[in-house]
């Protein structure tokens, strides 16, 4: 096997151009597994993990663009606040130490449907931004996600950064497995509230070949919720219905296709009425966990 390990961004596309082949990494939490129980060995490794201008984030167009290197426990420590749905759902992720080594970028690289970033990137309407020689690309969330373990992404480009707008309206991810740590998820949810604009948005993992939104949900609320008054108890249970049936999950060791089904409806449910609490109450959720 050999190791690539560019000191530059630069360097590292010229790498990538020259070896599409290359799986680059940055913490490895994904990869070493597969390596130490001999699933996969890769012909070559590209080691992006030198290259400081992906571990930091600003603000530009009114959005946040957090480089793919930026660790789960450091987006927890410095974005809770702006990103409180990508927040919670890194705070499930993994371990302390996996959280310390581990990318929302090797999630999106690894594009699994059970990662736990990607339900709260749908929800937020983010967009990955990536790069090759060629030039950069934008591709939102919900384009991003081609296949199991498959993306959007060409053999020669890297993923740079994703972009997401702070949140105006609470936020919350809930996730069910097996046990309660480190654990992969059997189906998760997300939902953002975005108040300005009258509309929800959602995101599913671990019940369908790719992360996805429930768009029929989504388009039921538009027209069914009340902003300025209680969530109806009916609204709620039908967005749960709705929300399971945008899923499409399969029987696997971790859960049935129709548990996962039900768990969905429950978790859209709570999670709706958690945020709609907020909401009321003037709270963007960042606080939950």
């Amino acid at each position: 096997m050999e190791f690539l390990q560019p000191a530059t961004w630069e360097d590292a596309l010229a790498a990538k151009a020259e070896r599409p082949e290359a799986v680059p990494i940055q913490g490895g939490t994904d990869i070493m597994v597969e390596l130490n129980f001999d699933t996969r060995r890769p012909e070559v490794l590209l080691d992006l993990g030198r290259i400081g201008e992906l571990t930091g984030w600003d603000t530009a167009e009114e959005r946040l663009r957090v480089g793919s290197g930026v660790t789960y426990a450091r987006l927890i420590e410095g974005l809770a606040g702006r990103l409180p749905g990508l927040a919670q759902a890194a705070r499930t992720v993994g371990s302390p130490q996996i959280r310390n080594r581990g990318t929302v970028g090797g999630n999106l690289g690894a594009a699994s449907p059970a990662g736990d970033s990607h339900p709260p990137l749908l929800a937020g309407d983010a967009v990955i931004e990536v790069e090759s020689l060629r030039g950069i690309r934008m591709i939102p969330a919900a384009d991003y996600y081609t296949g199991v373990k498959r993306s959007a992404l060409e053999p020669d480009e890297l993923i740079r950064a994703f972009w997401m707008a702070p949140a105006t309206g609470a936020q919350h991810f809930s996730k069910i497995g097996t046990r309660n740590a480190m654990v992969i998820a059997v189906c998760s949810f997300a939902v953002a509230l975005h108040p300005e604009e009258r509309r929800v948005g959602t995101g599913i993992g671990s019940a369908a070949p790719t992360p996805l939104r429930a768009a029929a949900a989504e388009e039921f609320l538009a027209r069914e919720l009340d902003w300025d008054g209680p969530l109806d108890e009916a609204v709620a249970r039908e967005f749960g219905t709705l929300v399971a049936s945008a899923a499409a999950p399969i029987d696997d060791v971790r859960g049935t296709a129709g548990y996962r089904r039900h768990a969905l409806s429950v978790m859209a449910r709570r999670t709706l009425t958690w945020a709609w609490h907020d909401h009321r109450a003037g709270d963007s959720g960042k606080g939950a966990a």
